[in-house]
């Protein structure tokens, strides 16, 4: 038994974020500022992508992406069935429709054949996520888009570091779409970006994203003057803070390294569970970078417990887990507004039933990880 609990998600967080808060306070510039476009800036430099626009969340990201791809009433987004809310509801809030598709048991990625036989002529986009940081058949899915006259929007909430084919992710959607959650693997504590190639798309999403004014903050209050604005189209405030950027500056200084350590965790599970009755993730296919977000387990049927009375176990040992998630179309919302129902999207169903997501952070020691092993062996040996 632990001595204390292990917070499921809990970032690393270092000395350079907290100096950079402070300044950040220190100068008098705490809204959307020039650390906000210093932190856009360098992310487009690691991601590969010609601009990146920030905002306050990966939710809004994605509703801004929507709206500057022109997607609105009448239209379909495919999307998967096994995801998290903000991913369908960023289309409903479009005002078009999500239309689910099924995934793969093993990847838990996108079925490109499910998404196949749910085109229609109202089909405007596919958003395929990259799940716990497995890139999706980023090829496939662009040719099957080509094909149809599809976009391309991708959530990559868990998936800053994922490559195909030795590219970013980024590099294979029209419009993507990035989380920096707490629990994410770079974090401002909430926030978001949108990675495109299109200014005018870039150019849409900043001003859409700061109440539609024709300028931001920085322009209209900087040292050069005031400078007047005017409202040029019907916006939110979606905009990202200087306070975020300054832990996200520094945290994406780190990603790499923090990469390494989580990928150290994660074959310290791949040894530690061995034997047991859980189904384990399958390595990352050939070509392909993993971001290593999430370590999610899948109980068995030969399992003595099953998922649920397993979490309630650990978290009795001071180890915090969590689920990723259950089918988007069993919710109730979901179901009454599409018309879904169980047995509807049956690989989504199996993976919500059984998974399980384990603590993967660079904050954990070498006797966190133990630990884990050690509170799963002894629930389930």
């Amino acid at each position: 038994m632990r001595e204390s609990y292990l917070v499921f998600g809990s970032p690393l967080i270092g000395e350079e974020e907290i100096a950079e808060v402070l300044a950040t306070i220190h100068s008098g510039w705490l809204g959307t500022g020039p650390k906000t476009h210093l932190f856009e800036r360098r992310f487009a430099e690691y991601t590969g992508s010609a601009l990146c626009v920030a905002t306050s969340s990966c939710t809004a990201a994605l509703h801004l992406a929507m709206l500057a791809a022109g997607i609105g009433d009448g239209d379909e987004v495919i999307v998967p069935a096994m995801t998290f809310a903000a991913t369908a509801n960023a289309v409903l809030h479009a005002g078009a429709t999500p239309v689910f598709a099924d995934v793969g048991e093993d990847d838990m990625n996108l079925d490109l054949e499910q998404v196949r036989r749910r085109i229609t002529r109202r089909t405007r986009a596919v958003l395929p996520v990259h799940f716990h940081g497995r890139p999706v058949d980023c090829a496939g899915l662009r040719a099957l888009a080509h094909e149809h006259g599809l976009l391309v929007i991708a959530d990559a909430a868990h998936a800053i570091e994922a490559r195909w084919g030795g590219r970013p992710v980024a590099a294979w959607a029209d419009l993507t779409c990035y989380s920096f959650y707490v629990t994410k693997n770079v974090t401002t504590v909430e926030g978001g970006m949108v990675a495109t190639e299109r200014r005018d798309w870039a150019d849409a999403i900043k001003v859409r994203g700061l109440h539609g004014l024709s300028a931001d903050a920085w322009s209209r209050y900087s040292d050069e003057g005031f400078k007047h604005y005017q409202v040029v189209a019907l916006g939110f405030k979606y905009n990202m803070t200087d306070l975020q950027a300054s832990f996200g500056l520094h945290q994406l200084a780190r990603v790499e390294e923090n990469l390494a350590r989580r990928e150290e965790i994660w074959a310290a599970y791949d040894r530690g569970l061995v034997g047991l009755p859980l189904r384990l993730p399958p390595a990352p296919a050939p070509g392909t970078r993993h971001a290593r977000h999430l370590y999610a387990v899948r109980t068995t049927p030969d399992s003595p417990v099953g998922r649920d009375r397993l979490m309630a176990e650990l978290h009795r040992r001071n180890v915090g887990t969590g689920v990723h998630y259950t089918a988007l179309h069993l919710h109730p919302f979901y179901a009454e507004r599409l018309g879904h129902g169980p047995g509807d999207f049956p690989a989504s169903e199996s993976i919500g039933d059984t998974t399980l997501s384990l603590p993967l952070s660079a904050a954990l020691t070498d006797a966190d990880v133990e630990d884990v092993i050690a509170a799963l062996r002894e629930v389930l040996s």
